[in-house]
């Protein structure tokens, strides 16, 4: 990598640019076999219509979403869900933690996480969950981070080529 990797929030509104380049690493990630919700065949148009929608949720205040740059491109991003019940005001989802598989094992992932743990202190939620693929490259990433995993949901989802996997409950309590 040949310069340091930059940490934005994309505000509303998200950029023509930026969501173009958002759906570049979706489909990377859907191409190599990530299992975040799409299947095979998975298209640019497709991307482009779940970043839409994020921007959506940006614009209402629903979202915080993150990209990592890296020498002026979008490599990776993740999203911070804010839209929580009433009697869930401290808690947030962490979403769709994607990096591009050129900018992989450079530490952007964590320092997405990093970022969005921030940006979660600063609107007071302090409880963060998520889930994830035991012993795919995230969930790794989030044990290292300090996250508990609280149970395994066999079989809860599928890979983009329609194969299995199951998913990890998982949760980080943030100091405050």
């Amino acid at each position: 990598m040949s310069a340091a990797v930059e940490i934005i929030s994309l505000d509303a509104p998200v950029a023509d640019a930026a969501l173009d380049q958002l759906a570049d690493v979706l489909v990377d990630c859907v191409e190599g076999g990530a299992s975040v919700s799409f299947m095979s065949p998975f298209s640019n148009e497709d991307a482009l219509a779940f970043f839409r929608k994020v921007a959506g949720s940006v614009a209402t205040g629903n979202t915080v979403l993150l990209a990592a740059r890296l020498d002026g491109k979008i490599v990776g991003t993740v999203q911070l869900g804010l839209d929580t019940p009433p009697n869930q005001p401290h808690r947030a989802d962490i979403k769709k933690l994607l990096v591009h598989r050129s900018a992989r094992g450079h530490g952007v992932g964590a320092i997405l996480m990093a970022q969005v743990e921030e940006e979660a202190r600063r609107r007071g939620r302090w409880l963060l969950v998520l889930d994830t693929v035991p012993d795919e490259n995230g969930h790794r990433l989030y044990l290292r981070a300090g996250w508990k995993q609280t149970g395994l949901v066999p079989d809860y989802a599928l890979f983009p080529d329609g194969r299995l996997c199951d998913t990890a409950i998982m949760w980080k309590r943030l100091a405050r």
